[in-house]
């Protein structure tokens, strides 16, 4: 039976009748709404000090990221922005061991504000997600979300002076698990076995591999026992390829940009994963030469 081609277009939540109490509270019943994954709501509508309410503050425990959340109805404009900003500078404050980011959800991002975000994003972490609706014949509301700007996705291609900050093996040890770090030493340990000539570089936001060429592959080690934040850098067509292969595998690999592939591992999972992790970043350290 052939498919049949139906046309939709997005609707305000308010043309038809729907608050922004009512978006809130979809959220509350599914955080994936969002599309940053599972993520557990440590308040709604959460106060903060001095004065304010932060729509939502979640946090994804596997990571030990936060996320200030702010919601609005419509089109985006200043006034939020500068909100989600002040609420997530309030909460990392609070929080300074762990990672924040600030996102502003709104249905609809324009191109001018688009703009501005990516030029904040240069020193605040922010993600932007434009949430539209769209309502079908049989009365009900879908909720479609298009992350628009992503933090990671924001980060240079080449490490930038505060990224290449040098420390060393005994700052990462004191400021993470030693799980978490063992991660980078068995990928690390099994490039070696194939013969790359491997360094290690340690700096203050990440642990980086590199060969004779660029780097190739960046380590975040989390707070959490034994998890580790890994991305490395293809090529477009290659990447498209190793990342169908990752997920194929039951990896919770997802792409970022237009050529890196980024997941996030435990130091257990790692054993039963490491012979594809491996041969995926072999390719990587050849692309980089």
């Amino acid at each position: 039976m052939a498919l049949e081609l139906k046309k939709i277009s997005p609707v305000e939540l308010r043309s038809v009748g729907l608050n922004e109490k009512w978006l809130q509270e979809q959220i509350k019943a599914d955080t994936t709404i969002l599309g940053l994954g599972e993520l557990d709501i440590i308040g709604k509508e959460h106060k903060q000090q001095p004065g304010g309410r932060i729509d939502f503050l979640m946090h994804h425990a596997d990571t030990d990221l936060f996320y200030e959340v702010e919601i609005m109805l419509g089109t985006l404009d200043e006034s939020h922005i500068v909100r989600t900003i002040e609420y997530w500078d309030v909460e990392r404050q609070r929080r300074p061991q762990s990672d924040h980011r600030a996102v502003i959800v709104a249905e609809n991002i324009t191109s001018r504000f688009f703009n501005v975000l990516r030029l904040l994003n240069r020193s605040v972490p922010m993600i932007a997600i434009q949430l539209s609706a769209f309502k079908l014949d049989d009365n009900k509301i879908v909720l479609h979300a298009v992350t628009v700007l992503d933090v990671v996705e924001e980060i240079v291609e080449e490490d930038g002076p505060e990224e290449m900050e040098e420390t060393d093996r005994a700052y990462w040890e004191k400021k993470r698990d030693p799980g978490s770090i063992s991660v980078v030493d068995k990928i690390a340990s099994a490039l070696r076995a194939l013969g790359v000539d491997l360094q290690i570089a340690y700096n203050k936001h990440h642990i980086a591999l590199r060969s004779t060429g660029k780097n190739f592959c960046w380590f975040r080690p989390r707070k959490t026992p034994g998890y580790c934040h890994v991305d490395f850098k293809l090529t477009p067509d290659v990447r498209d390829q190793a990342l169908a292969a990752m997920q194929a595998r039951g990896m919770d690999a997802s792409s970022r940009g237009a050529s890196r592939v980024t997941f996030s591992i435990t130091n257990k999972a790692i054993d039963d994963h490491l012979e594809m992790v491996v041969d995926e970043l072999k390719k990587a350290e050849v692309l980089s030469l």
